[in-house]
Formats: structure tokens, C-alpha cells, sequence
């Protein structure tokens, strides 16, 4: 297995890093800049505020660097805010976006930080439901050809998948459960 990095712009980088470490992950690193992300072989967008984070993808080069990476074969997990800037749109109002997904994603779909809750989340590929932690989380709206749905809650799409590309409304790495980010290690 080859290096792991996790985007570490703004929000729970930290949070993956643990649990890439606990999944097996050997020296999992930061990603910040395309010189980063060239030394890593997987990368993970984590949870956090995607306005912000988006604009500093773009001005600093890393948006066009996970691009390219993506479109070269490199797989990438989004979670919550990863998985919206990973979307082709995004919904109330339009922002900066990576297309890695052909999907269009609502923010803030269950409401507020404060509507902000934990439950059970079947996901197709695990034996078991994992506790899915879902703060200001996004659905996915739409889901184009080719994006599998891995997992919905309460009738609204929270997982997908296209190829070695994942997006998960919910923030694994917020709980003790390393069976997402194992799987995700074993993504080729």
C-alpha cells in the first residue's frame, strides 16, 4: 500500500489521519499544496467549510492538482464537505466544485448545526451498519450514470460511489469504526 494523505486546508484532518493510522495506514500525511498531493498515492477531502476551502483550492492550485490526479486513476474519499466539493453541483446556491462526482448535493440538507445527529447507517460493502455522525450534512440530490448509491438514511442518498471515487455525508473518522477508512485503503 502506498502513502495516504488527507487535505489539510481547514476542518477534521486530524480526525482521518487517526483513523488512517488505526485502518493500517503507514505514516499517513498532510496535503496542502500539489507538491503534497504528488507524494501521496490515495487522498481523502475531509469534513470542514467548503466556501472557504474552495477558494483556497483554487487560488493555490490544489483543486486543478486533485483533478488530475483523479482523472489519472488516484482514488479519493470526500467526506461531508469533501463530498460537496467533489459533486458537479451543488445546491441552494452554486460554488466552486472539483466534478469528481457526477452528482449534484444539497448542503445542509437535515438543517442547522444545532439539527446536527448520530444513528445507524447501512452501507453497502459492510457487514454491519456504522454509526454515521452527521453535522450540517449534505444529501446528494441527484445521482448521474455510473455513481452507485452505497448508502441512504431516512430516504435521502448519504454514500456514493463512481469508481474508486467515495462521497459520505456522514464523518466516519468521528467514531471509534475504521471499516470505512480500510476499505478505502483497499480501493485500487
Amino acid at each position: 500500500m502506498g502513502k495516504t494523505g488527507v487535505v489539510a486546508i481547514q476542518g477534521d484532518f486530524d480526525k482521518h489521519l487517526a483513523s488512517l493510522r488505526l485502518a493500517g495506514a503507514v505514516d499517513p500525511v498532510e496535503v496542502r499544496t500539489p507538491e503534497d498531493l504528488a507524494g501521496v498515492d490515495r487522498v481523502i477531502l475531509p469534513g470542514g467549510e467548503s466556501t472557504a476551502v474552495g477558494l483556497l483550492m483554487e487560488r493555490f492550485g490544489l483543486g486543478e492538482a486533485l483533478q488530475k490526479a483523479a482523472a489519472e486513476g488516484m482514488p479519493i474519499w470526500g467526506t461531508c464537505m469533501g463530498m460537496i466539493l467533489m459533486a458537479r453541483d451543488v445546491r441552494p446556491r452554486p460554488q466552486y466544485s472539483l466534478n469528481l462526482l457526477d452528482i449534484v448535493v444539497e448542503r445542509n440538507a437535515f438543517g442547522a448545526q444545532v439539527h446536527s445527529f448520530e444513528d445507524a447507517v447501512a452501507v453497502d460493502g459492510l457487514a454491519e451498519p456504522i454509526l454515521g455522525v452527521f453535522i450540517r450534512a449534505p444529501i446528494v440530490a441527484e445521482v448521474g450514470a455510473g455513481v452507485q448509491e452505497l448508502a441512504r438514511y431516512d430516504g435521502k442518498v448519504v454514500a456514493v460511489r463512481q469508481g474508486n471515487r467515495i462521497g459520505t455525508s456522514f464523518h466516519p473518522e468521528l467514531t471509534d469504526d475504521v471499516r470505512m477508512h480500510a476499505w478505502f485503503l483497499s480501493l485500487t
